[in-house]
């Protein structure tokens, strides 16, 4: 039946299909501060999530997010076939816009991805990122259930920040910015409809040239008897 899981027991409303739609997001309206997470933060949420299935399809959507730098939305709504990891391409059908563009990932993002491809090769037909069991098996993941499963992952880490898809998105640019990738690239990559947004971005979110100009100031020139003491 359909108010059934596998075992006979009554299901949640929150886990049919459906359940959601109309439905605003609680954060709807709620602006965060842009303060990504740090590198050994994400690796520690990618350990914590673990080694069954719903762990390596986690992993690969946190690596998705971070190492590609893609919107929440169009990683859910990547297919199978969306995936080229010989030349290190993913295909983003419908990005901000309706925009279509291609975006490349590392070799170390596809070695993290490849366990949950070969888990989802067994899998109904769909979306990369799907839903394990149950009626809605091999459907789209649902964001509200990502989330949820993002703050589970940070506390078990004992990450002591926001750990949501766009702060992953955030740390891409963050990262490539400093690697020396040019500003035009990234905005390629990320999807933005010019280099004003892609600068105000990275503007907003990396203050390491600020912060390191700053603390590398020369401590204040002074008389031989104008020190502090008294």
């Amino acid at each position: 039946m359909r108010g059934l899981d596998t075992a006979g027991r009554r299901r949640s409303p929150a886990t049919l299909p459906g359940h959601h739609t109309g439905r605003p997001p609680r954060n709807k309206g709620m602006r965060y501060p842009a303060d990504p997470p740090r590198v050994e933060e994400i690796v520690a949420g990618m350990r914590a999530a673990g080694g069954r299935p719903n762990g390596a399809r986690a992993r690969g959507l946190i690596v998705v997010l971070w190492r590609a730098g893609l919107r929440i939305s169009e990683a859910l709504d990547l297919g199978e076939g969306d995936l080229d990891p010989a030349r290190g391409a993913l295909l983003v059908r419908r990005g901000k816009g309706g925009k279509r563009r291609e975006v490349g990932m590392d070799e170390w993002g596809w070695e993290q991805l490849r366990p949950w491809l070969e888990l989802r090769a067994c899998l109904p037909i769909g979306a990369l990122f799907c839903v394990l069991s149950g009626p809605p098996r091999g459907r789209p993941w649902s964001s509200p259930a990502i989330r949820t499963q993002f703050r589970l992952l940070a506390a078990k880490a004992k990450i002591r920040r926001r750990f949501a898809p766009h702060q992953l998105r955030h740390a891409h640019a963050v990262e490539m910015a400093p690697e020396g990738v040019p500003l035009n690239v990234i905005q390629r990559q990320l999807g933005h409809r010019d280099l004003g947004v892609t600068s105000v971005y990275l503007q907003g979110i990396d203050s390491t040239e600020v912060i390191n100009a700053v603390h590398g100031r020369s401590a204040p020139t002074m008389t031989a008897s104008a020190g502090l003491l008294m």
